[in-house]
C-alpha cells in the first residue's frame, strides 16, 4: 500500500439494521483516512444525524443511479438476503468493487450467476464472513498441520443463541424459505438459523476443515426444526462430509435458555482446539499439556478490501473470494432443497420474556443448550443424541 492513499469512496447499500454496524466500521476506517462515504442507498434515507462527521453524503434508493452520480470505487452490499445477487451485479456492471454480506446468496444458482458476473467484470468481491478474518483460523490451521493434537477425527460448530419473537418480525423476508415475487412466483431466502444468524458457525468450520470449494463436500444431511411460527429453521444440524473423508457438523439454535458464544471445536487423537470465532480466542488442550488459551488480532473484510485495492505490489489478497465460499453455498442449497423444517411440538418449548423488556416473548426448548454442546463435542445430530422431538421425526420418516 501507498505511504498515503487517496481514500476509496464507498457506497453502502442498506445502513439499518446489520447495516448499521457497517456505517460504524465506516466511520472508523473514514477517521482512518483509508475510506470516504459517497453515499447511502436506503428506501428510505437516513437523518443528518445518523451521517454526522461524513460531510455531504449522496442517499438514494437506486444503487445503480447513486454509483454513478457517485464514482465510487466500492460498494458494500448488506441488503436483505435475496436482493444480495442483483445489487452485487448492478455494482459490478460498473466495475465497481464489492464487499458482499453473507449469505452471498439464497440459492446455489444465484450463487453461480453473482460470482460469474463479478468474474467477467474483474472486480474484488469479498464475502462478509467477519472471522474469516481472524488470525486465529492459519493458526488453527497449522496446529493441525504441525499434529498438535494428533490425527484429526472431525469438527464440530455449536451455537447456542436466543432471538424473541420480534426478531422474526423485523422485515418481511425475516425468518422465510421464500417469497412471493409480485408476479405469482416465488423466489427464495432461506434466512435459517444454519445459513444467516449461525452462518459463521458453518462457514469457520468448512475454513478450519480446508473444505471452502464448491467441490469439496461429498455429502451434505440436515435435521431441521423450528420451535418459533416461522418458515425456516431456527433449531438445526448439519453433518458434512468432505472428499477427503473429514466431517464438519454445526448444530445452532435461536432458542437457547441461556445464550453463550457460538465456538468450533477440532478434534483429533491427542487433544482438541476450540475457537470461540466472535471473540478470536483459541484454547488449545492436548494429552502431557496444560490448557493454552490465546486471543489473536482480526483483520476487518473491509479494510483488507481496500488495502488489496490500493497495494501497488498487488500482494494484498483477498480473504473471502466468493469462491471461498462455494462449499458453504452447498450447504445453502442443501438446506434450501430440503424439506421444510419440521414445527417442534408445543410440549418441547415454551416462551420467557425477552431481553427487551417490552414485553417481547421468545421461545425456549429446555435442554437445547446441551443438545448443542454435545453435539460439537461428539459430532452427533439431535436424533442421535437422544432428544424426543428429533427422534419422533426420524422415526416417521422411515
Amino acid at each position: 500500500m501507498t505511504a498515503n492513499p487517496t481514500p476509496v469512496r464507498v457506497v453502502l447499500a442498506g445502513a439499518r439494521g446489520h447495516g448499521r454496524w457497517h456505517l460504524d466500521n465506516i466511520r472508523r476506517l473514514a477517521e482512518a483516512r483509508l475510506v470516504t462515504l459517497a453515499g447511502v442507498c436506503e428506501l428510505h434515507p437516513l437523518p443528518d444525524s445518523e451521517l454526522a462527521g461524513f460531510g455531504g453524503v449522496a442517499q438514494s434508493s437506486d444503487l445503480g443511479d447513486l454509483l454513478d452520480r457517485t464514482g465510487a470505487r466500492a460498494a458494500v452490499i448488506c441488503t436483505p438476503i435475496p436482493t444480495h445477487t442483483d445489487l452485487a451485479l448492478t455494482a459490478a456492471a460498473r466495475g465497481v468493487h464489492l464487499l458482499l454480506e453473507k449469505p452471498p446468496a439464497p440459492s446455489y444458482a444465484a450463487y453461480e450467476r453473482m460470482a460469474a458476473g463479478v468474474a467477467e467484470a474483474g472486480i474484488a468481491c469479498q464475502i462478509g464472513f467477519q472471522s474469516l478474518g481472524s488470525h486465529a483460523v492459519s493458526h488453527i490451521r497449522d496446529l493441525v498441520r504441525d499434529g498438535v493434537i494428533g490425527e484429526p477425527l472431525g469438527i464440530g460448530a455449536a451455537g447456542a443463541w436466543a432471538r424473541d419473537e420480534a426478531y422474526f418480525r423485523r422485515a418481511p423476508w425475516a425468518g422465510r424459505r421464500r417469497l412471493p415475487d409480485g408476479t405469482g412466483s416465488q423466489v427464495d431466502v432461506v434466512d435459517g438459523v444454519l445459513t444467516n444468524p449461525l452462518a459463521h458457525a458453518v462457514a469457520t468450520g468448512l475454513a478450519l476443515d480446508g473444505a471452502t470449494g464448491a467441490d469439496d463436500l461429498t455429502d451434505i444431511r440436515t435435521e431441521l426444526f423450528r420451535a418459533n411460527a416461522i418458515e425456516a429453521d431456527d433449531t438445526s444440524y448439519v453433518s458434512i462430509t468432505t472428499r477427503t473423508g473429514s466431517r464438519v457438523t454445526v448444530a445452532a439454535t435461536l432458542c437457547a435458555e441461556r445464550p453463550d458464544e457460538p465456538c468450533v471445536v477440532v478434534h483429533g487423537t491427542r487433544g482438541r482446539i476450540t475457537f470461540w470465532y466472535k471473540q478470536d480466542r483459541v484454547l488449545v488442550q492436548r494429552a502431557g499439556h496444560g490448557p493454552q488459551e490465546t486471543t489473536y488480532a482480526r483483520t476487518d473484510l473491509l479494510e483488507n478490501l481496500v488495502a488489496h485495492l490500493t497495494d501497488p505490489t498487488g500482494a494484498t489478497e483477498l480473504l473471502v473470494t466468493p469462491a471461498a465460499t462455494g462449499a458453504f453455498m452447498r450447504v445453502v442449497e442443501a438446506i434450501r432443497r430440503a424439506p421444510d423444517p419440521r414445527p417442534l411440538p408445543a410440549s418441547a418449548w415454551h416462551t420467557v420474556p425477552g431481553g427487551g423488556g417490552d414485553g417481547t416473548l421468545r421461545r425456549v426448548v429446555p435442554g437445547i443448550d446441551g443438545l448443542v454442546a454435545a453435539s460439537a463435542d461428539t459430532l452427533t445430530g439431535y436424533a442421535g443424541l437422544g432428544a424426543d422431538w428429533a427422534r419422533r421425526e426420524k422415526e416417521a420418516a422411515r
